[in-house]
């Protein structure tokens, strides 16, 4: 059995998917203060807090965990800065009680979900992870301090770890299983497609004078289906006993500019998409791509969805489905997760 913390979220939730389809047997732990139930995927939907030590518990006693898969967090930049108490009380203080919750039942087997913001502002474009370790955010110190508690897990205790650095997740499930769900959207792509549904009246790009071809910043958009195609990979490695501890980057490897982003939207949805320029924000650095080779050596990961047009088009039908007031009926009703309160788990 395969524990999904954050499972009912938007990467969470894929990759539930992409884990039953390789068949594992899973089991989703969610606050669901941010995730939705209906994107549990698995055998139980356990609410609770990371945070709450005898949830947890409780969870490990009932289920025959082999190894967990950790997304839950707080995952706002922006917010950080405004309650880094609740970033560093949930994403690491959770995380602690997580792994120490881990010990007590002997699971040694850990993927975590981390984040490129633990770069902060690189001085190179494409960034390998021996990049220097310096986030400029609150969100981005706790994932790194996460990573940090990984590596003294490993030399003291064993635990098994694969950190996983994601670039700018996008798209969404081929079936339209799943997709992003942000309630607030902060994230480039969704906001155009909310444009083009009507539910916003247009977008705004920041900084057009960037030192890049079309003036605006450019960004590296990895699928989220092949994002959780890599978390599979990498909980493989780590049950088979073949890892340590040891970080990846999860990117394309190709960068598009706003623009272009912008562009593409508009040629798939067949909308306007009308946008307004405004200066730089402060903190954005012109160019953000990851180096892979790393992932694509070790774990063998391969990219489906390399391109911007796939990627866009994915998330385009899965906001149809989810937003449109003609919204789809889901249609796999089986797949979905059975929510369980805490005192049906002990």
């Amino acid at each position: 059995m395969i524990l999904v913390t954050g499972g009912a979220g938007y990467i969470g939730s894929t990759v539930s998917l992409a884990l039953i389809e390789a068949g594992h047997s899973v089991v989703v732990f969610d606050d669901i203060s941010r995730g939705h139930r209906d994107l549990a995927f698995g055998s139980a939907l356990v609410e609770g807090d990371i945070r709450d030590r005898n949830a947890l518990d409780a969870l490990f006693r009932t289920h025959r965990i082999d190894g967990v898969v950790h997304f839950a967090a707080r995952s706002l930049v922006g917010e950080s800065m405004e309650r880094p108490d609740e970033y560093f009380s949930v994403n690491v203080r959770g995380t602690m009680t997580l792994l120490e919750v881990m010990k007590e039942h002997a699971v040694a087997n850990l993927v975590f979900s981390s984040s490129a913001a633990v770069y902060g502002e690189p001085d190179v474009a494409v960034i390998p992870e021996e990049a220097a370790i310096r986030p400029t955010n609150p969100y981005g110190e706790s994932k790194a301090f996460v990573e940090t508690m990984l590596r003294r897990f490993h030399d003291a205790f064993g635990l098994r770890s694969v950190s996983l650095r994601y670039f700018n997740a996008a798209g969404a499930d081929s079936l339209v299983r799943t997709g992003e769900h942000h309630d607030p959207e902060t994230h480039l792509i969704p906001i155009l497609l909310d444009v083009a549904l009507g539910r916003r009246d247009g977008a705004t790009i920041f900084g057009t004078d960037y030192p890049t071809p079309d003036g605006t910043c450019v960004r590296d958009y990895v699928h989220v289906t092949d994002l959780a195609a890599a978390h599979v990979r990498a909980l493989e490695r780590v049950l088979k006993g073949k890892q340590g501890c040891e970080a990846y980057n999860l990117g394309n490897g190709t960068g598009y500019s706003v623009r272009q982003v912008v562009d593409m939207v508009r040629a798939v949805t067949g909308c306007p998409i009308p946008v307004t320029e405004a200066g730089r924000r402060s903190g954005d650095p012109a160019v953000l791509v990851a180096s892979s080779k790393k992932a694509e050596r070790t774990l063998k990961w391969k990219r489906s969805y390399p391109g911007l047009e796939e990627i866009v088009r994915t998330a385009w039908m899965w906001h149809q489905r989810r937003f449109s007031p003609k919204r789809d009926v889901f249609s796999d009703k089986h797949l979905r997760a059975t929510t369980l309160r805490l005192d049906e788990v002990e």
